[in-house]
């Protein structure tokens, strides 16, 4: 398949009523320490949202909510693959993307046959501590050339003015989480996004 160039995270709808309309067609919702009612109905409100405008949603983590609600694609990390009964995602017809961060989770991920693996942390993030530290273009170039025709995405410390780099490295996707949500005009930088990203 392939994916959208851009690809942003947000940890609430309010994020896709925000920049939806301004042509995001890609885009995760990485809901955390919310409880269950709360988790559910966000990912309701998401896909319908998602449905109005044309984009793609992927769920990170909440398979079971995301199969429940007729979703079309799950984002699991490392750990929630150890949990997350893939035989079950794939029989519900979702879509599967992975993190990875070094050689052994690249070859876990590839073994699930997924529809687009993520590398990072590119550069370095704010969002979340890491046991890795940046992974640098070079790596983006080297995973691409191991995964083939799977999707890459690059995500952890992406900004407007490093997606051209990642992207020209070998990503097919640029993933940005803190350069939107931190930033004082967040709809004028998801706009930059587009016009950078194409």
């Amino acid at each position: 398949m392939k994916l959208p160039r851009f690809y942003p995270v947000f940890d609430h709808t309010g994020w896709l009523r925000r920049t939806l309309p301004l042509g995001v067609k890609l885009v995760q919702l990485r809901i955390k320490d919310q409880s269950a009612e709360t988790v559910r109905a966000e990912i309701a409100a998401a896909r319908d949202l998602c449905a109005r405008h044309g984009a793609i949603l992927v769920v990170n983590d909440y398979w079971q909510a995301a199969i429940e609600l007729g979703c079309d694609f799950v984002h699991l990390g490392q750990e929630d693959l150890d949990e997350a009964d893939v035989p079950a995602i794939r029989k519900a017809g979702m879509k599967l993307g992975l993190s990875t961060h070094d050689d052994s989770e690249l070859e876990r991920a590839l073994s699930h046959d997924p529809d687009y693996v993520a590398l990072g942390p590119v550069y370095p993030t704010i969002l979340k501590k890491m046991k890795w530290t940046e992974q640098g273009l070079p790596k983006v170039t080297e995973w691409k050339q191991r995964v083939g025709t799977v999707p890459l995405v690059g995500i952890g410390g992406l900004t407007v003015e490093r997606a051209t780099g990642v992207l020209d490295a070998g990503a097919d996707s640029v993933a940005a989480v803190t350069d939107i949500i931190l930033n004082p005009n967040p709809e004028n930088r998801v706009r930059q996004w587009l016009d950078v990203t194409g």
